[in-house]
C-alpha cells in the first residue's frame, strides 16, 4: 500500500510546473527509501503512464542515499524513451557511464533503440546505435554480439525485417551471430507475418550450422498457428521431440492457442491434459490461450466457467484475461455481460492496463452511457494512474455530445495538471463546445496549461 500511495502523489503532482523534489524529500527520506521501494515506485511510475520525466526526478533523487540497481535504471530509461524523452535518455546514459558502467547492459540498449526505431528513421538508428557504442567502449564496456542483438531486436520489434536482415548481413561478419539472434530474426519475420520469409532464414541458418532450441521452435510454431495452419504446427512439435528438444509450457501454451485459432476447442482441451500428463504445470498464459479456444468457438458459457475455474484454482484472471473476454463479449454484442464482468473486475480491485482502458471506454462511449466512461476514468485517476490519451479522447467526445462539458474539462485539466500533454483531438472537441458555451477563461486556462507542457512533454500516447 504504501508503494501505490507513494506513486500516486507523484503522479498527480503537477510537475512540471513545480517542483517534484520537496515531495520526493517527504516521501523518500533516509530511512525510509530503500532499493526494493525505489524499484517498486518506479514500476507503478512507468506501468501508470505518468510523465516520464517524473521517474526520472525520482531516480536522481535516490542518488543521493543509494547506489542505482539495474532494474531502477531501466524502468527509468524506460519511461523516458517511451515518451520519447530521447535527450534525457542520452544524458542518463552518459551519467552512466561516467559513474556506474555497469548499468550499461543490452536490455538498456533496446528500450532506446526499440523507441528510436519507432520514432526515427533506419539512419538515424543506426547512427544512434555506433553512438551507444563510443559510450560503452568509454565506460570499458564490451560492445559485442549482445549488443548487436540489441539492435537487431530493436528493428524486428518495429516489422523493419528489410532493414534488420540488411543489418545482419552486414555487421554479422564483426560479431560472431548465435542462436539468440536467429531466434531474434525468426521472431521479426512471424510477427511481421510473413511465414514463407521466416522458414527461408529458419533453413538458411540450419545450413550455416545454428542449431535450433526450444524458442526456436516456438517461434516457427506460433507462426504457424496464427496463420490456421495447425497441421504444421503439429509437426514442429513431432520434430523438436525427435532432436530430444523437451517441451515447455509456452510450447503447449501456443499449440493451444493455435487450435482456438482452427476453432478446436475440443483439440486445445485436449491438448491440456497432455500437458499436465507430461508433469507441466499450466499457469495463467495457458487458460488465456484455452479461453481464446472456447470464445473463437463462441462457446461463451465454457469461458466463462473457466474464468470461474482460474479464480477457484489460485490461479487468478490478469489483464489478457479480461481483454480478451471483453473483445468477445463485444464482438457477441452483450454488453450487459460488459457492464457485469466490469463490476466485478472493478469489485476486485483490479487495475486493467491501457489497452483494456481503451477497449472499456469505447464499449461506454459507443453504448451512449458516458457516465460509465467517467466512473472507469476516476476509478483508473483514484488508482494512481494517468489513462491513455485515446480513452481520453473518447470520453471527452461522449461526455460534451451528451452535454456534459464541465465533466469533459474536469478530466482533460486532471491530466495537464499531472504532467501529461493531452492529445489535439481531445483540445479542439473540448475547445469547440467551451466557444459555444462562451467559457473563454476555462479555454485561456487549457492554453495556459498546455503551452507550458509542450515545451517540455510529448504530446500524449
Amino acid at each position: 500500500m504504501a508503494v501505490e500511495r507513494i506513486a500516486k502523489l507523484i503522479n498527480e503532482h503537477p510537475f512540471p510546473a513545480r517542483p517534484l523534489v520537496p515531495l520526493l524529500r517527504q516521501l523518500l527520506r533516509p530511512p525510509l527509501l530503500s532499493g526494493e521501494l525505489l524499484d517498486s515506485v518506479l514500476s507503478r511510475l512507468l506501468a501508470a503512464h505518468g510523465n516520464g520525466l517524473k521517474a526520472l526526478e525520482v531516480f536522481r533523487f535516490s542518488l543521493r542515499h543509494l547506489p542505482p540497481s539495474p532494474s531502477s535504471f531501466h524502468t527509468t530509461l524506460h519511461a523516458l524513451a517511451r515518451m520519447r524523452a530521447f535527450g534525457e535518455s542520452w544524458e542518463l546514459l552518459q551519467h552512466a557511464r561516467d559513474r556506474y558502467p555497469s548499468l550499461l547492459t543490452p536490455k538498456a540498449l533496446v528500450l532506446l533503440l526499440s523507441k528510436l526505431a519507432k520514432f526515427r528513421s533506419f539512419d538515424e538508428t543506426v547512427r544512434s546505435f555506433e553512438e551507444l557504442e563510443k559510450i560503452w567502449v568509454g565506460a570499458g564496456k564490451e560492445f559485442g554480439v549482445h549488443e548487436f542483438n540489441a539492435l537487431l531486436r530493436a528493428l524486428c520489434s518495429q516489422k523493419r525485417m528489410a532493414e534488420a536482415k540488411a543489418v545482419f548481413h552486414k555487421m554479422h561478419a564483426r560479431c560472431s551471430a548465435n542462436v539468440r539472434t536467429m531466434n531474434i530474426l525468426l521472431l521479426g519475420f512471424k510477427d511481421s507475418g510473413n511465414v514463407m520469409a521466416m522458414d527461408l532464414f529458419y533453413h538458411e541458418m540450419v545450413v550455416r550450422g545454428f542449431e535450433p532450441n526450444v524458442a526456436s521452435y516456438n517461434i516457427r510454431m506460433d507462426a504457424y498457428c496464427k496463420k490456421g495452419r495447425f497441421s504444421d504446427a503439429m509437426e514442429v512439435l513431432e520434430e523438436m521431440e525427435m532432436k530430444h528438444c523437451v517441451p515447455t509450457v509456452e510450447t503447449f501454451t501456443t499449440l493451444i492457442h493455435g487450435a482456438g485459432v482452427v476453432r478446436n476447442s475440443i483439440r486445445a482441451h485436449e491438448l491440456l491434459d497432455e500437458m499436465l500428463r507430461r508433469g507441466l504445470s499450466p499457469d495463467v498464459a495457458v487458460y488465456n490461450a484455452l479461453l481464446s479456444s472456447f470464445l473463437r468457438c463462441r462457446d461463451l458459457n465454457s469461458a466463462m466457467q473457466l474464468m470461474c475455474e482460474m479464480e477457484e484454482k489460485g490461479i487468478g484472471l490478469d489483464d489478457v484475461s479480461y481483454y480478451t473476454m471483453f473483445c468477445a463479449l463485444k464482438r457477441f454484442g452483450e454488453i450487459d455481460k460488459v457492464y457485469n464482468l466490469y463490476g466485478k473486475m472493478v469489485g476486485r480491485n483490479f487495475v486493467p492496463k491501457m489497452r483494456t482502458v481503451v477497449l472499456l471506454m469505447k464499449c461506454f462511449c459507443e453504448d451512449r452511457r458516458p457516465e460509465m466512461g467517467l466512473e472507469l476514468w476516476e476509478y483508473m485517476v483514484d488508482k494512481g494512474f494517468c489513462p491513455h490519451g485515446h480513452a481520453l479522447d473518447l470520453l471527452v467526445t461522449s461526455l460534451c455530445c451528451k452535454g456534459r462539458v464541465k465533466d469533459a474539462y474536469k478530466c482533460f485539466k486532471q491530466l495537464t495538471e499531472r504532467g501529461r500533454c493531452p492529445p489535439e483531438r481531445s483540445f479542439r472537441v473540448l475547445e469547440g463546445f467551451l466557444v459555444r458555451l462562451k467559457e473563454t477563461e476555462k479555454i485561456e486556462e487549457l492554453c495556459k496549461l498546455m503551452k507550458g507542457l509542450q515545451s517540455l512533454v510529448p504530446q500524449s500516447c
